[in-house]
């Protein structure tokens, strides 16, 4: 008899907020490491550069502004020279 394939979960749907008026993130950046940076890709426009670590968690948001780094699929965050840590990831990025 075959076996049911477990749905496979949905990281953004997971992160949805318990509140059904919360705002959500202004971006979600999609990341392959659990260390990332963030300065608001802004310029003189930006944030001051904060690093940023998930633990046990698939995400993290940044506190200045509310940007959303989640751990790709797949990916078990494990940092090595070609990822170093504190790189920013995203589209554009540094």
């Amino acid at each position: 008899m075959a076996r049911k394939a477990k749905p496979v979960p949905d990281p953004v749907a997971e992160m949805a907020p318990a509140r059904p008026n919360a705002v959500p993130p202004p971006e979600v950046v999609t990341v392959r490491t659990k260390r990332v940076s963030c300065d608001g890709v802004g310029g003189a426009l930006g944030h001051p550069r904060v690093y940023l670590e998930m633990g046990e968690a698939s995400f993290v948001e940044c506190t200045y502004c509310d940007r959303r780094f989640v751990l790709a699929a797949g990916s078990d965050g494990h940092e090595d020279e070609v990822l170093a840590p504190g790189v920013y990831e995203g589209a554009g990025g540094h």
